[in-house]
């Protein structure tokens, strides 16, 4: 039974595998980093709030393919201004941000979904410190 007052939207493999079983994950297979960020900028326009940074880690947002953004899994009555700046903001950078020209081989696609699975992983306590774990 899940009980964690959070979710995960990602749309790295390993992040759904790693924690499906303990939280909700909503897991976008064939969607790249774009599409995950506007699942969450929606999620928060009907009351959700993001818990994460969505483009955290040292690795450029055009670089990754992966993306995993924490947000509560319930709504508010209200639009949070914090959640929607850092949203908008997000996407803004991501759409100024090149275009991936190259393709990655298997490995290097696996080193960005550890890299994105290991920033949820280190969330994980913060979350569990404010109450929602």
């Amino acid at each position: 039974m899940l009980t964690s007052s959070f979710q995960i939207l990602t749309n790295n493999p390993l992040v759904a595998e790693s924690f499906s079983e303990r939280f909700h994950v909503k897991f976008f297979d064939d969607a790249n980093d774009r599409d995950v960020l506007r699942n969450v900028r929606d999620l928060v326009h009907l009351g959700y709030r993001v818990l994460t940074a969505p483009l955290s880690g040292s690795v450029k947002p055009w670089e990754t393919p992966y993306r995993s953004v924490m947000m509560t899994s319930d709504h508010g009555d209200e639009v949070d201004a914090f959640s929607l700046d850092i949203m908008e903001r997000a996407l803004a950078v991501i759409e100024k941000s090149k275009d991936r020209p190259w393709t990655y081989t298997p490995s290097v696609l696996y080193d960005f979904q550890v890299i994105d699975l290991s920033l949820i992983e280190s969330a994980l306590p913060s979350v569990e410190a404010t109450g929602r774990l």
